[in-house]
Parts: C-alpha cells; sequence; structure tokens
C-alpha cells in the first residue's frame, strides 16, 4: 500500500481550509427577518389556526386521545352521532380558545422583539415580556390538555385501544397494551 506523500497531504489540506468560509454562519443566520424571530412561519400559521403545536403530548401519547385526531379516524373509531357531536363540541371549543390564545402569545413575543430591536429595553421591562410570554403559552398548553381530558371518556375502551393503535403508540411505547386511562377515571 502507498503511503501519501506530505506534499499530497499538505496540498489536501490547503485545498480544504480554502474551501471553507472564513467565518462560519450562525445557526440563527436566516431567521433575522421572520416576523416574530422566535417562531417560524409555520409555528406562527399553526398558533392563529389553534392547531396544537405539540403541546398536548403528554395527553396524547400517554392514552388520552385529542378532539381533532378522534374527529378524524371517526369512522374507523366507528363514532356514534352523540360521540361525534360531543367531540365536535370539545374541538370547537378547545380551537376557539386556542385561536385567541395563540394569537395573543404571538403578539406577547412580537413585543419581545420589538423591546429588543428598540434596543432600549432593560431588566423589568424584559421580565414582564417574558412572563407574559410564558403565561400565554402556559394558558395554550392548558386548553390544549384540558381538551384531552374531555375527550377521553367519550370514547369506549376499545375506541381508545383502537386510537393509539391507529396513531402508531401501541407499538414500543411505554405502557403500550394497558389501553389508557381507566373509563371514568376522574375525567368527568
Amino acid at each position: 500500500m502507498n503511503k501519501p506523500s506530505l506534499a499530497l497531504i499538505l496540498a489536501a489540506t490547503l485545498i480544504a481550509a480554502a474551501a471553507t468560509p472564513a467565518t462560519a454562519a450562525g445557526p440563527y443566520a436566516d431567521q433575522q427577518a421572520r416576523a416574530v424571530t422566535s417562531l417560524s412561519d409555520a409555528d406562527i400559521a399553526e398558533l392563529l389556526a389553534g392547531g396544537g403545536w405539540g403541546l398536548a403530548k403528554p395527553a396524547e401519547i400517554n392514552g388520552y386521545p385529542g378532539p381533532r385526531h378522534v374527529l378524524d379516524l371517526g369512522r374507523e373509531l366507528a363514532l356514534d352521532d352523540t360521540q361525534k357531536a360531543a367531540v365536535t363540541a370539545v374541538f370547537a371549543r378547545m380551537n376557539g380558545e386556542a385561536r385567541r390564545v395563540g394569537a395573543a402569545y404571538v403578539a406577547a413575543e412580537r413585543a419581545l422583539d420589538r423591546a429588543f430591536r428598540s434596543g432600549r429595553i432593560d431588566g423589568a421591562a424584559l421580565a414582564g415580556l417574558v412572563a407574559e410570554a410564558g403565561r400565554l403559552r402556559d394558558r395554550l398548553r392548558q386548553v390544549h390538555l384540558a381538551a384531552h381530558l374531555e375527550t377521553t371518556p367519550l370514547l369506549s375502551p376499545e375506541q381508545r385501544r383502537l386510537y393509539r393503535h391507529l396513531r402508531g403508540y401501541d407499538a414500543g411505547a411505554a405502557g403500550a397494551g394497558h389501553g389508557g386511562p381507566h373509563p371514568g377515571a376522574g375525567h368527568r
């Protein structure tokens, strides 16, 4: 086997160094033009539409079905008219409140951006702006999680098991096979 010559190694190193920019771009280099720097356009659209934004994962993954997904799977779950009407009502309440709180959260994040852009933010203003954004994010999470709590007792144990299966949570999931919460376990 031939050993690479020192000249070849040096040449390869110089070529690699020349191809590397002198300063590497930071991880946020393309985000300075965002409407809200801490949120992508997709995040903002989901929040304004009342989307879940992943906030209800503790419920969803642990056997508490979400109303939007239950409605989407209504045929597979064989929802009866009473169940469909009840889940639709849960979704409508949740979505209305999530839209309202989501818009307020986006506005709070936008206010935080404006404060930094002004160059005149201080510690007290920062504390207030961050607290308000955090309060709204927490409220939004509560809205989504509460809808999962409200939806769960509307389904039979078999429908909840089928939901977990259809959503892909029964294979390899912690607690798989238990079928989610017991009927009436403090959800009514």
